[in-house]
């Protein structure tokens, strides 16, 4: 069994960042307006015929969404040379990050990762965090918020922080999530085999 990745959120603000797939391939799109979204500086190659090494010498981070083993061996080589996180696509072996499914819901991010090796699971619990994560759980959240504001603001200081601890769990408090998996046949049958 391959080893899990660690999970780690990477800071990208202002840092140079190369996304590299066919102009209309969805997966470089929702990539690179994930990244621009998070504050980096973004370049879009979309002809891989065209990908120059300087292209990428100077990124601090790299997606690459064709699935070529040319390409990714290439990109592989670049990433040793000159230091920069590399993610392949459903190409885990040639990169260093596999991008988590990220659900969403107001401040809230939740990321999945399989490591790679069963994107289609993360994106079916990405799918079902982000139904339940509605704009009911945002205003949650939000309220929340707003409660460690004036729990601060009525107890400062080092020597209020247990207090000021105790307080947000209170206010927590009743808050549930129930998770329930569902298996495909084939998986039934091999589990009750085993």
């Amino acid at each position: 069994m391959r080893r899990a990745f660690y999970p780690v959120s990477l800071n990208v603000q202002g840092r140079a960042c190369v996304v590299i797939g066919a102009a209309d391939d969805r997966e470089a799109i929702e990539k690179a307006a994930a990244l621009e979204e998070s504050g980096a500086c973004v370049r879009r190659i979309c002809d891989v015929a065209s990908l120059r090494d300087e292209d990428v010498s100077d990124a601090f981070f790299v997606i690459s969404t064709p699935q070529d083993e040319e390409l990714s061996a290439r990109l592989r080589a670049l990433a040793d040379r000159h230091r920069f996180l590399l993610c392949c696509i459903d190409q885990p072996r040639y990169g260093f990050v596999a991008m988590a499914a990220i659900a969403k819901a107001g401040p809230v991010r939740i990321a999945i990762s399989t490591a790679g090796l069963a994107p289609r699971v993360g994106k079916v619990l990405k799918n079902a965090l982000q139904a339940a994560m509605d704009s009911r759980f945002a205003a949650f959240i939000e309220g929340l918020a707003r409660q460690r504001e004036r729990v601060r603001a009525e107890h400062p200081g080092p020597e209020s922080s247990q207090l000021r601890r105790t307080a947000m769990i209170e206010a927590a408090r009743g808050f549930r999530a129930e998770v329930r998996f569902e298996y495909p046949a084939w998986f039934e049958r091999d589990d009750a085999e085993r």
